[in-house]
């Protein structure tokens, strides 16, 4: 396997590669990571299941696609495919280090620049990809409330539902979100769709990035509410990005309700106490 990834990696760079150093790093909850190098230059490396190399074309693409707004720092995709049983793909190796307040300012910046930059009619994006490990459902839709409703908590209630998982307010949400983002005027925005501490960091130079994306275009406040949801991210990162992009009014409100998406997934994958905490934030949201 580790040939064929050496050969692939050749052809693309037009570099000869054979790698003579794997390390395992850390890939997510989901794959497996490898520092793969040569002795002079440095990849990494994510495998899973061969079944799940669609997960990898769609990391690829949505990584391609913010390289292209050239805003914040991501990893360049190198080349994807299977070998043996096994997917892969192959990134730019990053040297992250622990960053500093104008870091995560810059970071702010940066992201909101991303945000701003984005030009799209429709919500959605080109193909489905993946939360997790969950199906992430992309269908392009012209209005962002029908597609907040129907393909994300729609979908992950549907998911939920057969988890076993019991959400009393389930419908009785589902038909006053219309309502809570009556006065939200939404543009697509180009967002990293995952957006917690594990997936956002700094270089060893302190250059912001991000990596890890489940890529769409969506009300970019999905961006801003996931930062909040696990610890949060530093105060810095907020002020830079609004001084580039200033957050709407409501947004405090429209968090919760955004966050959601994400507690649901985390029953959807983890089952536990995530259903209690969904209901809570439902309770919270209908108050």
């Amino acid at each position: 396997m580790w040939t064929q990834i050496d050969t692939h990696i050749s052809q693309v760079t037009g570099e000869k590669f054979q790698s003579q150093q794997r390390r395992s790093v850390g890939g997510g909850c989901i794959n497996q990571g490898y520092a793969v190098s040569n002795g002079e230059i440095t990849y990494f490396v994510k495998q899973n299941l061969a079944s799940q190399v669609a997960m990898f074309e769609a990391e690829a693409l949505g990584l391609e696609q913010m390289l292209a707004i050239a805003s914040i720092r991501v990893p360049k995709p190198i080349c994807l495919g299977t070998a043996d049983n096994s997917s892969y793909i192959v990134l730019e190796w990053l040297e992250l280090g622990s960053g500093n307040s104008n870091s995560w300012q810059e970071m702010g910046r940066k992201l909101a620049a991303m945000h701003k930059a984005s030009n799209n009619q429709f919500f959605g994006w080109k193909i489905n990809n993946t939360i997790g490990s969950t199906p992430q459902i992309n269908t392009w839709t012209a209005e962002w409330t029908e597609f907040y409703i129907k393909h994300r908590l729609g979908y992950q209630f549907q998911l939920a539902r057969r988890r076993g998982g019991n959400f009393p307010q389930q419908d009785k949400l589902l038909a006053a979100i219309p309502e809570l983002l009556a006065n939200h005027q939404v543009q697509p925005s180009l967002v990293h769709g995952d957006l917690w501490g594990g997936n956002a960091g700094c270089t060893a130079s302190g250059e912001p990035v991000i990596f890890d994306p489940a890529t769409y275009f969506a009300d970019r406040e999905v961006d801003i509410a996931m930062t909040e949801l696990f610890g949060g991210f530093p105060a810095a990162f907020y002020k830079g990005y609004n001084e580039v992009f200033p957050l709407d009014a409501g947004y405090e409100q429209r968090k919760t309700l955004y966050n959601l998406y994400h507690i649901l997934n985390h029953f959807n994958l983890f089952g536990g106490s995530y259903d209690s905490q969904a209901n809570r934030m439902i309770d919270q949201i209908l108050r």
